[in-house]
């Protein structure tokens, strides 16, 4: 017999099963590909924001749909990753919203939930496209509405969800041209259908194998002036507990325990307060916590003991907490050695590894920006997947925090050639860094991951992509041919800068070969060329 009512272990059920679903398709929805480039991780980042919930549900006194939801919800903020995560996370919150104080659901306490994480999203977004999981959100929660009005058997309801969001998913070609060329439905919606199945599985009483919690990847902060010493590392012990059941509101635990250390994050909904904190004294930050409520989840980690026999553990180097000579600090996201010390050598403070197919989280963002001694920082997220989840960082950190909106590596590097490292207003910052980037423009070399019929022609899986801002510009078999032929369509006569970052696959004499090559062709231009590492990308190429 199928429920009339969602209780707090059937929700917590749905939840899983969704993400137990999903988990089993992402490589499906990862598929769903618009271009042919290596881009495909729309069900990746759905699916390791939805490990954060897992892990999140993972705790005892959820005892309410209230408490539930509002787990999901901090879980899904803080691991967010991608847009489709983000856009995720805040239909978990908008339905978090609407179920405050709800130890039980009916058939319409659960619509309207949905359409209220629908509206959430929506206002998160800053120019909303129908065509998108947005669309399949909106029009699945309008279903669930109607037909909540005349059934109270909630199956039947979700059953109501899913067959709208399947007629709305296949309908998002029409609304979006680029899926319609590529011949595929939105990737974030066909994602969204996998959870909305996991839900009516709950629902339907199928047995819950116990999904497993994968541990999110860590990515990578890189402070400036290589790593911290072992030995001068100024607070020894990373704590991280949550407070259930919270008598306060995060921002006023804060400032009382900001004195204790640093790298401080306190972020929470009502129900629950997660902390993480470097700290000398675990035990005195856990009694101040107490005052405020029951501690769970609770993890310490010596910090020197984890680095004892890294490399730079000898060095006896004593290197300063980063942004510690400065109002403002930044943050940027880049993935490969190489661009990771041009971005230090131009000023930035902290690098967090990821940008194309590795999106960090924005729990990995505001790790970053506590990581700063200052109170201000600028995020460059270098990458359009990224940009989302850097705007969620100032809800949870108490530093004040601007997003310049950097889709590359090469905008990004243009933004901080206006940096002023001796700056007091943020928002002045930004703006010049933002107006700098504008003049940047970005080329890739890479690889196609599937056949595709585009402007440029039949394009075969294997064929090297030269890709500009406007999207695929050149096609051909040979990495450098490649390179020369997007430089030739980018470059004009009002240019005078080329800038070259080999990646991480590209020989260095092959690289060196490209280097004399477009000296000849382009004898007016300087060039820069750089070691960059970086994945997934043969060349980046700046031109301004």
């Amino acid at each position: 017999m199928t429920p009339k009512q969602i209780d707090a272990i059937l929700l917590r059920n749905m939840f899983l099963l969704g993400a137990k679903n999903l988990e089993a398709n992402k490589q499906a929805v990862d598929a769903l590909n618009v271009f042919p480039v290596p881009d495909g991780d729309t069900g990746t980042n759905m699916h390791l924001t939805l490990q954060a919930v897992v892990r999140a549900l993972d705790k005892p006194n959820l005892d309410t749909c209230a408490a539930v939801a509002q787990v999901v919800a901090s879980g899904s903020l803080m691991g967010a990753r991608g847009n489709s995560g983000v856009i995720l996370s805040q239909l978990f919150r908008g339905f978090s919203r609407s179920l405050e104080r709800k130890t039980v659901l009916q058939g319409t306490d659960f619509a309207l939930a949905l359409m209220a994480g629908v509206e959430t999203a929506y206002k998160a977004v800053g120019r909303p496209v129908e065509g998108t999981i947005l669309t399949v959100a909106r029009d699945a929660a309008r279903a669930a509405q109607a037909k909540a009005r005349t059934e109270q058997d909630i199956a039947k309801v979700m059953q109501a969800v899913i067959e709208q969001a399947e007629k709305t998913l296949v309908r998002t070609p029409e609304m979006l041209p680029v899926l319609k060329k590529a011949g595929v439905v939105d990737a974030g919606g066909q994602g969204l259908v996998y959870i909305y199945r996991g839900f009516l599985q709950a629902l339907l009483g199928q047995e819950l194998e116990a999904p497993v919690a994968i541990e999110a990847p860590k990515l990578t902060l890189v402070p400036e002036q290589a790593h911290f010493a072992p030995t001068e590392i100024e607070f020894q012990y990373c704590t991280e507990f949550l407070i259930l059941h919270p008598r306060v509101e995060d921002h006023m635990l804060r400032p009382g325990l900001e004195a204790y250390g640093d790298s401080l994050l306190v972020v929470g909904d009502e129900g629950v307060i997660k902390v993480h904190i470097h700290t000398n004294h675990p035990g005195t930050v856990m009694e101040l916590a107490l005052e405020h409520g029951e501690l769970s989840g609770i993890k310490i980690e010596n910090m020197k003991e984890q680095h004892a026999h890294t490399a730079w553990a000898e060095e006896g180097l004593k290197v300063a907490r980063p942004g510690s000579d400065k109002s403002i600090g930044v943050v940027a996201v880049a993935a490969g050695d190489g661009l990771r010390e041009v971005f230090l050598s131009l000023g930035a403070d902290v690098v967090v590894s990821g940008g194309q197919t590795m999106n960090p989280s924005t729990e990995d963002l505001a790790a970053a920006v506590n990581s700063l001694a200052c109170e201000r920082a600028v995020i460059l997220p270098n990458n359009k997947n990224v940009i989302l989840a850097a705007s969620q960082v100032k809800e949870v950190t108490n530093k004040e925090v601007a997003v310049v909106a950097s889709r590359t590596v090469p905008q990004g590097l243009a933004a901080m050639l206006s940096y002023e490292a001796d700056a007091t207003e943020l928002e002045r910052v930004a703006r010049a860094m933002h107006r700098r980037m504008s003049g940047v423009k970005t080329g890739l070399v890479t690889y196609a991951v599937k056949s595709y019929n585009g402007d440029v022609g039949e394009i075969a899986e294997g064929d090297i992509l030269g890709l500009s801002d406007k999207g695929i510009d050149t096609v051909g078999t040979d990495v450098n041919e490649v390179a020369l032929a997007l430089l030739a369509n980018m470059v004009t006569d009002d240019d005078g800068v080329i800038s070259l970052f080999a990646g991480a696959e590209t020989d260095e004499a092959y690289a060196k070969s490209l280097v004399e090559s477009i000296k000849a062709k382009f004898p007016n231009c300087e060039l820069e060329f750089f070691t960059g590492g970086q994945p997934v990308y043969y060349y980046i190429l700046s031109v301004e």
